[in-house]
């Protein structure tokens, strides 16, 4: 339940300004976080911290419980004594506008695996491992990966852990674990909450469908009987098929939902609040059969509603829990919804979306988190710039605005948000930088070119700080 009005930011920490390729948890995040501060926005939203498949998508992880290397700060490994100036100056990133990925896969991990390697503390290790052991089963899967020769699960032979790859992860976990910590103490400090991102399904090949099998509908060879993924929609005419394991939600329901219990303990450890993605699923999921050429060939399941909201609400206690209720909605949906207390969500580019839509801003009830967009949604200038102009034009009237100038068309649709009944209102940073399509963060459907755009220090610093504490100020948000 959101008790105040409030605004926030989305950002991704790889969009954060850094000067070694990707987004991490140095100087640049400190100085994001005053911004925030000092603009009147308290909250600020990420995308999941996992570590990303081969798309670089942090929604098929090999983990729920894995924690992104790429995301530390190589001059706090500077100040630790694990690497040296020189090693990383060859980190420094050629361009700061998206992430360099081919980069980073070839030279950072290996880097890091150098601080690894010069790292005492085993003992530390240790107690970090026992205290979060699904963050140890992640590292354990990552030396019987290297065992193996990289290949799937299904195929293990060595059932022996590399043991150096075993001990480089678990650095990775425990370092980032410290950096992290510090950064959301500081946002903290500063009167920012931070809004993690847990995604509903995880990869097949990964450490929790490897050790948890029995909770997840596989057949005897290990591969899935059918995969997650939804119809078509605003997104997608063959709908999107995401290719996850399904759960066995009764195996789990058996258990009390152990390993779900375990995944909102460990967010909640990290984070002050919880998006939870894709909470349609757990009312009713879209079934793909595992040889489907498109999602068109899924069936709607019955999921486990209103026990596992129950078992959401124990854990979550008084943290913000925002359930992403997009998509194609069913009525039922609504009623696990309204029975969970989880503020929903609306999403300003679907106001216009059929007669008398929920996402409308004079729609929004106070228990709701209003976005101009997601992460998967095209960003608000490029949004109005592809639009019909009688459309466009429709959105403006709506907003007050009488002209047709995209950046003030921006500016009148945010201006509209902050206005609205909504307790809480978040913009992706390309909106608060009035950015085009050009930068957007993801485009379902789409494979490659995705999860790159980042912000330059000298963008991040032209943010308007002043007009956005203004607008909080007068719309009670601050």
């Amino acid at each position: 339940m959101i008790e105040e009005r409030a605004a926030g930011v989305l950002m991704p920490i790889f969009a954060l300004p850094s000067g070694y390729s990707s987004g991490n948890f140095g100087r640049c995040a400190y100085d994001f976080v005053d911004l925030l501060k000092e603009s009147g926005f308290s909250y600020w939203q990420v995308l999941p911290f996992t570590v990303t498949d081969h798309f670089h998508s942090p929604y098929a992880s090999p983990s729920a419980f894995s924690l992104n290397p790429l995301f530390l700060d190589l001059e706090d490994l500077v100040r630790r004594g694990l690497l040296r100036e020189e090693e990383i100056a060859s980190a420094r990133e050629l361009i700061s506008y998206a992430c360099e990925y081919d980069r980073l896969l070839k030279e950072r991990l290996p880097l890091l695996a150098l601080a690894a390697s010069r790292f005492t503390d085993d003992a530390a290790l240790d107690r970090f491992l026992a205290d979060h052991p699904y963050v140890e089963e992640y590292c354990r899967f990552e030396g019987l990966k290297a065992s193996n020769g990289g290949a799937p699960w299904q195929s293990f032979a060595v059932k022996k852990c590399d043991k150096e790859t075993y001990r480089t992860y678990a650095f990775f976990s425990y370092i980032f674990w410290e950096q992290w910590s510090r950064l959301r103490a500081y946002a903290n400090e500063k009167g920012v909450s931070v809004i993690g991102d847990i995604p509903i399904y995880v990869s097949l090949d990964g450490a929790d469908v490897f050790f948890h099998q029995s909770l997840f509908l596989l057949a005897e060879n290990g591969y899935p009987t059918g995969v997650a993924g939804v119809p078509p929609d605003y997104f997608s005419s063959d709908g999107q098929l995401w290719g996850n394991p399904l759960y066995n939600w009764q195996a789990m329901k058996e258990d009390g939902f152990s390993f779900w219990r375990a995944r909102i303990r460990h967010m909640l450890s990290l984070f002050d609040g919880v998006r939870l993605d894709h909470f349609r699923g757990f009312d009713t999921y879209f079934d793909i059969p595992s040889h489907a050429k498109t999602a068109r060939e899924g069936v709607w399941r019955e999921g486990p509603r209103f026990s596992f909201v129950d078992m959401l609400k124990e854990e979550a206690g008084d943290a913000l829990f925002i359930a992403e209720d997009l998509g194609e909605l069913f009525p039922s949906v609504g009623e696990l919804l309204a029975y969970s207390g989880f503020p929903g969500m609306r999403v300003f580019a679907f106001a216009f979306d059929g007669e008398a839509s929920d996402h409308l801003p004079y729609r929004y009830p106070h228990n709701t988190v209003a976005y101009s967009g997601t992460h998967d949604n095209n960003t608000l200038l490029g949004f109005f710039h592809e639009l019909p102009e009688d459309k466009r034009i429709a959105f403006y009237r709506y907003c007050g605005y009488e002209g047709n100038d995209l950046r003030e068309g921006c500016r009148a649709a945010i201006k509209t948000l902050y206005a609205s009944h909504a307790g809480l209102v978040i913009f992706p940073i390309q909106d608060i930088l009035f950015f085009g399509g050009d930068t957007r963060f993801n485009t379902p459907g789409r494979a490659l070119g995705n999860w790159a755009f980042r912000v330059s220090e000298k963008q991040l610093y032209s943010i308007d700080k002043d007009y956005f504490r203004t607008l909080s100020q007068r719309y009670g948000r601050i």
